[in-house]
């Protein structure tokens, strides 16, 4: 098979998977988390730029490296020739979250094969997953749930690489004043406040919220993963207290 058919191949699957309903609709969810998105990319985008890492390399690392807060966390390391295990271990607790949203996704994604798992493992982010635990309370039938991830996914994705490679070019040209890195965390906020539908979910929220506060000064920013803790645990307190009636209840 020639160059140009293997790329009209691809083409045209990719076209084909564009048009499923359900990666519509995911990308649609996700248009409006751009601003957010676009402002995190932004700040990562430079924060690689100033730290004295080459553009080439640093473009590198924002493609292989889809983790915003891994980055910005690791960078300053990098920068300081801490020892590798040091960044790794950083990187490591700053990504805890992922595994619990990995374990919200597992009965939606079990059916598939590992390979295809892994290489959905690498689109997720915090964003596509707030939109996807609103989209879906629960595994429906069919594969609806996979072609929404992949919309929404797919997406975000597009957008953070194009803000984060600005950032990295823009690089100086953009002030830390400006502050754009408070849009994403604004817009991140607005989609959690949505998934506050029954007092226990916000009772959740608000004890993860003081948790992290409380747990600020732990290092490597483990106060995230006692946040993430602390609200499993009280969700799941709640759905032990009151066996009979579903979380997303009035």
């Amino acid at each position: 098979m020639s160059l140009r058919s293997s790329i009209e191949s691809t083409l045209a699957k990719a076209l084909s998977v564009a048009g499923r309903p359900m990666v519509r609709e995911g990308a649609r969810d996700a248009a409006p988390m751009a601003i957010g998105i676009a402002a995190w990319g932004l700040v990562a985008g430079v924060a690689m730029a100033k730290s004295g890492m080459g553009v080439p390399l640093a473009i590198l690392m924002a493609v292989l490296v889809y983790a915003g807060s891994a980055q910005i966390a690791a960078l300053p390391l990098i920068a300081a020739d801490a020892p590798m295990w040091v960044v790794w271990a950083t990187a490591t607790c700053v990504s805890l979250r992922f595994a619990a949203f990995s374990f919200h996704y597992r009965p939606f994604f079990a059916h598939l094969p590992r390979r295809r798992r892994i290489l959905l493992s690498y689109f997720m982010g915090d964003t596509n997953f707030a939109l996807f635990i609103r989209r879906f309370q629960e595994p429906t039938a069919g594969h609806a749930h996979v072609d929404y991830f992949i919309g929404s996914a797919l997406s975000t994705y597009a957008v953070w690489q194009v803000a984060i490679i600005t950032g990295i070019v823009a690089g100086h040209a953009i002030p830390a004043d400006w502050g754009i890195g408070f849009a994403g965390t604004m817009a991140l906020l607005a989609l959690t406040c949505t998934q506050l539908r029954s007092p226990s979910t916000s009772v959740a929220a608000v004890v993860a919220a003081c948790a992290a506060v409380a747990a600020y000064s732990l290092p490597l920013r483990l106060n995230i993963v006692v946040a993430i803790s602390a609200a499993v645990a009280v969700g799941a307190l709640s759905r032990h207290a009151r066996p009979g009636r579903p979380e997303g209840g009035a």
